[in-house]
């Protein structure tokens, strides 16, 4: 799977080369989204403060139009603040470019793996069990997976870079007890809240990739008896038969969708409790005088850019548990390849 893109001299230039260019692209759209953080804090003090231009309402305008659409940062050699429009218009066309050459990088993935196993599957005499699945449903599967958690992975291990610092500076902020007596708190609370919510997914959803596994057994047989019936419907594709075959199919699926439920009942109040847990922490200060509006919005973005890189994992559980399901059934497709291919050469 790693090996056929990754170590053939074929496919170097496209897995190296290809995962430096989504790289390079990925650290230009994080430090875009450090530069809209900045432009948070200024944005919504200038909003906080909108009462200040009461008697000089057309300052207050300026400022506020030149905030979102003003390019007189672009128009005097790049110096000065940056609007949300200069921020914005370059990342939304990385964005495009970066999800259109992901596809792409997966397709390539795909295509390595695909016409590695061709030839070791074609050596092989004896028949192997859904080998024409792992080929071509798995092979496609695993690569659109990866093109998604692979780039994910990459642009949290980057947010967590860029957005770290920035929340330890915003953790003298905080105005509660205990938490603000603790140098970088914010950041130590995010990782703590975001571990204990994997252990707990963990435990929650243990049984969704055996589930899983177990899922696409059901469906490789039904698959199969439809299949072989297309060229012998009197030896195959029979009601009793298929309907059998859907039985184990639909008692598979409740099962799974049970747990999924218990699943999404968690992930769903985990969800809630993150979105006010800034509010909560960073809340007394804006009463206190201790921080603005600005701040307030600075350290909930920053907050959410953590905890989403801390909890990736946990966000994309579901997804996770696929690939695990898949990996496991294209390394047992591996292992009978090799298996057969020395049974051959005895």
């Amino acid at each position: 799977m790693l090996k056929s893109f990754f170590l053939e001299k074929k496919w170097r230039l496209w897995s190296w080369g290809g995962l430096f260019l989504l790289i390079a692209s990925l650290w230009f759209q994080v430090q875009m989204t450090v530069a809209i953080n900045t432009w948070y804090g200024k944005f919504y003090d200038l909003l906080q403060n909108a009462g200040d231009y009461v008697d000089k309402p057309q300052e207050g305008i300026e400022l506020f139009f030149s905030q979102l659409i003003s390019l007189d940062y672009i128009l005097n050699g790049f110096e000065g603040d940056l609007s949300f429009v200069v921020i914005a218009f370059p990342y939304i066309f990385l964005a495009i470019f970066t999800g259109w050459f992901t596809r792409i990088y997966g397709l390539r993935w795909r295509e390595a793996m695909t016409f590695n196993y061709i030839p070791k599957w074609q050596a092989v005499e004896s028949e192997i069990e859904g080998a024409s699945q792992r080929i071509q449903e798995d092979c496609n599967r695993f690569a659109r997976i990866i093109e998604s958690l692979g780039l994910q992975v990459i642009r949290a291990l980057m947010t967590l870079i860029a957005f770290i610092p920035i929340l330890w500076t915003l953790s003298a902020k905080v105005d509660i007890p205990i938490l603000k007596d603790i140098e970088g708190s914010l950041v130590w609370f995010t990782l703590i809240i975001s571990l204990g919510g994997i252990v707990i997914s963990w435990f929650v959803g243990i049984k969704l990739p055996g589930l899983e596994y177990k899922n696409q057994r059901v469906e490789a047989a039904f698959r199969k008896d439809l299949v072989l019936g297309e060229d012998d419907k009197k030896n195959y594709a029979q009601t009793e038969t298929l309907l059998e075959l859907f039985t184990g199919i639909r008692f598979n699926y409740h099962r799974l969708y049970l747990h999924y439920g218990y699943f999404d009942g968690w992930m769903t109040s985990y969800d809630q409790f993150m979105i006010i847990a800034p509010y909560l922490i960073m809340g007394p200060g804006l009463f206190t005088g201790l921080i603005t509006l600005g701040v307030m919005v600075q350290v909930s973005n920053a907050f959410s850019r953590v905890h989403g890189g801390f909890a990736l994992f946990l966000h994309n559980w579901t997804t996770i548990t696929e690939l695990r399901s898949i990996w496991k059934r294209l390394s047992e497709f591996e292992s009978n390849l090799e298996m057969y291919r020395r049974e051959s050469l005895a």
